[in-house]
């Protein structure tokens, strides 16, 4: 027999992984990340989420190779920031100039209130345009959690390059069921094709959360040599 707690624990363990299935309903998805907002952080806490971690080192090793100004200047754009946990992780490593977005208003919200960020917005879709987010603005873009089902499509990317300054770089995890499902490497050839990003590393089977993940690293060529649309 099984006790109120453990009984919980189960049904928490079962939704969350009802809601990475890539069949999952959309409505169903939606409504899961907002009823979780305000465990979210504890509950994957307890699971290993390796993800924002591995992504901010990431950055910080990025910075630390290619960019030339030192970490509290460098502007990042946290793409689907959620509760905030890749800013956390950001801030410890020394960078301060952090912006955020997400899909929900919920989760954006318990981004905000760890006061890591300059500024987030919720109801923020990456399926659409960004915007309010002008063209070459950041000089990193991170992007954790996000291409995980069917809520973003691979294509997303063009617009995180395109916020993304030249010679920047964009870090983004993908679980790697979904990475085979939506041919994912597929979409990156394209762009890459397209002039509209380079892909400069991939950790493969990489730890992620309950699934590995791969991480890719890609920088943002020089406009000024890139295809025109007009040649695409």
């Amino acid at each position: 027999m099984k006790i109120p707690g453990q009984r919980s624990a189960l049904n928490q363990t079962a939704r969350r992984k009802a809601s990475h299935a890539l069949d999952t309903d959309v409505g169903y998805l939606a409504q899961f990340y907002r009823d979780a907002a305000d465990t979210y952080d504890l509950n994957v806490g307890r699971q290993g989420y390796y993800g924002p971690i591995v992504v901010a080192e990431l950055a910080a090793v990025i910075q630390t190779a290619y960019l030339p100004n030192e970490r509290a200047v460098i502007t990042i754009l946290d793409a689907g920031c959620g509760t905030g946990l890749v800013g956390l992780q950001l801030e410890r490593l020394g960078f301060r100039l952090i912006d955020g977005f997400d899909l929900f208003e919920e989760m954006a919200e318990k981004a905000r209130q760890t006061r890591t960020y300059r500024q987030v917005q919720g109801d923020v879709d990456l399926n659409g345009p960004l915007s309010d987010y002008c063209n070459a603005s950041y000089d990193i873009t991170v992007c954790c959690g996000v291409f995980t089902h069917r809520l973003v499509r691979p294509d997303g990317l063009r617009e995180l390059a395109r916020v993304t300054r030249p010679n920047g770089f964009i870090i983004a995890s993908t679980r790697k069921s979904y990475a085979e499902a939506t041919c994912f490497d597929g979409e990156v050839r394209r762009l890459q094709d397209a002039g509209v990003l380079m892909p400069a590393h991939c950790l493969s089977d990489a730890r992620y959360y309950d699934e590995d993940a791969h991480y890719w690293v890609f920088q943002v060529p020089d406009k000024a040599s890139a295809p025109t649309e007009e040649r695409l």
